[in-house]
């Protein structure tokens, strides 16, 4: 009997190295991919930027300062909170209701182009036609 407790007992011990050291390994490997993930580049952001700039005009204006704020400017929650006089609660609300109306505004007027992404969007919300793909 204790043979078979100390048995039990090295076995829960080398568990319990193994997980901690794979644990470990996983926390390392995610470290070196957070510091790897790069910003996009300045032309892709300005892209970006253009295709969506006309759809905040559609937006309620405090849902367009919001995302100005926090989304386009790189802001904080608490920063938004400060400029429109509201709780940091508030805030996070907000932000979560401007980036939903702005997801509606960009399905109705990329339709497909929405759904799959907006890979190389050529829709009517950036020329003013139709959604098509760029190779047409």
């Amino acid at each position: 009997m204790v043979a078979w407790f100390y048995r039990v007992l090295r076995n829960s011990v080398i568990d319990h190295y193994r997980h901690r050291s794979t644990s470990a390994r996983a926390m390392e490997a995610w470290g070196r991919e957070f510091t790897e993930s790069q910003e996009p580049d300045a032309a892709l952001r300005q892209e970006i930027c253009q295709c969506v700039s006309g759809l905040l005009a559609t937006l309620k204006p405090e849902y367009r300062d919001a995302l100005l704020v926090v989304d386009l400017e790189d802001g904080k929650l608490s920063d938004l909170a400060q400029q429109s006089g509201i709780t940091a609660e508030n805030a996070a609300v907000r932000i979560h209701r401007a980036r939903k109306a702005l997801r509606r505004q960009v399905e109705q007027a990329c339709g497909t182009c929405a759904e799959h992404g907006c890979f190389d969007c050529h829709c009517k919300a950036r020329t003013g036609s139709h959604c098509e793909p760029a190779s047409a």
